[in-house]
C-alpha cells in the first residue's frame, strides 16, 4: 500500500512551521520595534489585532472557497499573499503602515488551516484525523517556538527588518512545490494506488456524503458551542503568540535572550502535547465514542490550562511563572485536534467552511486579548488582570465543550 497521504502531512507540518514563524516573529520584534517606531503599548496592541481581526473577516470566505475549488489553489494563493505581506512588515515606516501591513497579512493568511483541514477530510480516513491535526497543529507549536530565540538572534546581528524578509521568503518555496505534487482528489494523484484509496474511502462510506449546507445551518447551537469552546482558546493562545516576549521582560524583569528562550520554551511544551492530544481524541473515540472522545478532550484540557495559567499569573517567582505557563499553554492545546474533528464530525463536506467559522471565532478571541492586555499595561499599569480573565475564559470554553453533540450532523437541526 502506498503512503501518498503522509506526503500530504508533511507538507501541512512545514506549513504550520512557517506559518507561525511568520505570525510569533512580530511578537519577539515587539520591543525593538516599538523602540524604532516610537509605538506605545495601546497601539502595538492595535498592531496584534490587526492581523487577528482581518483573519477572522476573512476566514469563513476563505474555508467556503476551499470547498468550492479545493484547497490545491486557495492554498497556494494564501502562502504568497502572506509571504509578501510578511515581507512588507519589514519596511513599515510607522504605526499606519505597520497597522496596514499586519491587516493585510492577517486577511492572506485567512484559511490556512480551515483548507489544510479540507485537504485532511478528502485524504485520511476518520480513524487518522485526530492524529493528522495533532501533528500539523505540533509544526505551529515548533515554528512558534523557534521564532523568539532566531529572531532575537537576527535582531542582534542584522535588525528587526531583516528577520521579516527572511522568514517572508520561506512561504514562496513551500507555494511552488504545494502547487507541483498536490491534487485535491487523492484518487487523481498518480502516487495513491488502490489499496490506499480504499483504505481512505472505506470510512468515509460509514457516514452519508453530505454536501455543503444552507447557510442557515451554520447558525445551529452545535456549531455555536464548538466555536465558543475555541473562542477562549484563541483568546488564550493570542497572549502566547503576541505578548509574552513583552510580559517575560517587562513585568517578570528576564533579559530579551532569556525572555525569547522562555517564550521558545512555552511554545514548545504545546508542540508535545498537540500531537499527544490528536492521539487521546482518537483513542477516546474508538474506546467511549465521540461525544467523550471529542468533548472530554476539550472539557479536561481547557479549565486544567485556565487553573495552571491563574497560578502563573499569582505567583511572585518569575521562574516558577514562566514554567507554569509553559504547563498552561501545554495543557490548552490537548484540545486543538478534538476541536478540529469536531468539525469534520458535524460538517462532512462542508469541513472547509466549518473549520473556517470555527476559527472566525478563535481569531476574534485573539482580536480582544491583546488589546485587553495593551489597555491594562497602558492604563491600569497591570498584567496580571487580563491573565486572570483568561484564565477564566479557559474555564468557560471547557463548559462550552460539553454541552456540543459531534454525532449530530449540522444538516438535522
Amino acid at each position: 500500500m502506498t503512503r501518498a497521504r503522509f506526503t500530504l502531512l508533511r507538507f501541512a507540518f512545514f506549513l504550520s512551521v512557517v506559518t507561525f514563524l511568520d505570525r510569533v516573529c512580530i511578537a519577539s520584534a515587539a520591543s525593538s520595534i516599538r523602540e524604532d517606531l516610537h509605538l506605545t503599548a495601546v497601539e502595538m496592541g492595535w498592531v496584534f489585532s490587526a492581523f487577528t481581526l482581518a483573519y477572522a473577516i476573512f476566514e469563513v470566505p476563505s474555508g467556503w472557497l476551499g470547498d468550492t475549488i479545493g484547497p490545491r489553489k486557495v492554498l497556494t494563493r494564501i502562502v504568497l499573499w502572506w509571504s509578501a505581506f510578511t515581507i512588507a512588515t519589514g519596511i513599515a515606516w510607522n504605526f499606519v503602515s505597520l497597522l496596514t501591513f499586519r491587516f493585510l497579512f492577517g486577511a492572506g493568511e485567512a484559511g490556512a488551516f480551515p483548507n489544510t483541514s479540507r485537504s485532511f477530510s478528502q485524504w485520511f480516513p476518520i480513524s487518522e484525523r485526530g492524529r493528522a491535526h495533532g501533528i500539523t497543529f505540533m509544526g505551529t507549536r515548533l515554528g512558534g517556538a523557534l521564532a523568539p530565540p532566531l529572531v532575537v538572534a537576527l535582531i542582534a546581528t542584522a535588525g528587526w527588518r531583516a528577520s521579516f524578509w527572511i522568514f517572508g521568503s520561506i512561504g514562496f518555496v513551500w507555494a511552488f512545490a504545494w502547487w507541483k505534487w498536490f491534487r485535491d482528489d487523492p484518487a487523481k494523484h498518480p502516487s495513491v494506488d488502490p489499496a490506499e484509496l480504499q483504505l481512505i474511502q472505506k470510512e468515509r462510506g460509514e457516514v452519508p456524503d453530505r454536501q455543503s449546507p444552507e447557510w442557515r445551518y451554520l447558525l445551529s447551537r452545535n456549531l455555536l458551542f464548538i466555536c465558543l469552546a475555541y473562542f477562549a482558546f484563541g483568546y488564550g493562545l493570542y497572549f502566547y503568540l503576541t505578548w509574552l516576549p513583552t510580559y517575560l521582560r517587562e513585568a517578570r524583569g528576564f533579559s530579551a535572550r532569556d525572555a525569547g528562550l522562555l517564550a521558545g520554551l512555552v511554545l514548545l511544551a504545546g508542540a508535545a502535547t498537540s500531537i499527544l492530544g490528536g492521539f487521546w481524541t482518537d483513542r477516546w473515540v474508538k474506546r467511549y465514542g465521540l461525544k467523550i472522545g471529542r468533548c472530554g478532550v476539550t472539557a479536561i484540557a481547557l479549565p486544567s490550562s485556565g487553573l495552571v495559567l491563574l497560578a502563573g499569573a499569582m505567583t511572585d517567582h518569575a521562574l516558577a511563572a514562566a514554567l507554569l505557563m509553559a504547563v498552561a499553554s501545554g495543557l490548552a492545546d490537548l484540545s486543538i485536534s478534538a476541536a478540529w474533528a469536531m468539525c469534520h464530525d458535524i460538517g462532512g463536506d462542508a469541513a472547509g467552511t466549518v473549520t473556517a467559522c470555527m476559527n472566525t471565532f478563535a481569531n476574534l478571541g485573539g482580536t480582544i486579548a491583546p488589546l485587553v492586555m495593551g489597555y491594562s499595561v497602558e492604563l491600569l499599569g497591570s498584567w496580571r488582570i487580563p491573565l486572570l480573565i483568561t484564565a477564566m475564559m479557559y474555564v468557560l470554553g471547557g463548559f462550552f465543550a460539553l454541552l456540543v453533540n459531534p454525532s449530530r450532523p449540522l444538516t438535522v437541526e
